[in-house]
């Protein structure tokens, strides 16, 4: 389960640093390197793809690696003591009162 989630964190992260280099810093973008925004194929919606995209990669990557770490952090539940063995155990040790020689 930790391998898959970390497969998935990579493979996001990789992917939302190619989505943010297609970006162009001054507002152009994608879009403007096809051409004008009345060509026929959906180009004048290319940066509204690009920042979902963005958004939607920087959100999984950030929940997963909170919940991984959580689910890391959570302490392991213990196997249940039977009686006869918590008996044994206690039997081999010292009071509390009392140092053991």
């Amino acid at each position: 389960m930790v391998t898959l989630i970390t497969s998935v964190i990579i493979l996001a992260s990789v992917l939302l640093v190619f989505v943010v280099y297609v970006q162009n810093p001054k507002g152009g973008g994608l879009s403007t390197d096809f051409g004008a925004a009345q060509q026929i194929g959906g180009v004048q919606k290319t940066n509204d793809f690009i920042d979902k995209a963005t958004w939607g990669l920087a959100i999984v990557v950030g929940s997963l690696s909170i919940f991984l770490t959580v689910m890391l952090k959570a302490p392991e539940p213990e196997a249940p003591v039977e009686p006869e063995q918590a008996e044994q155990s206690d039997a081999g040790t010292a009071p509390s009162g009392q140092a053991a020689q």
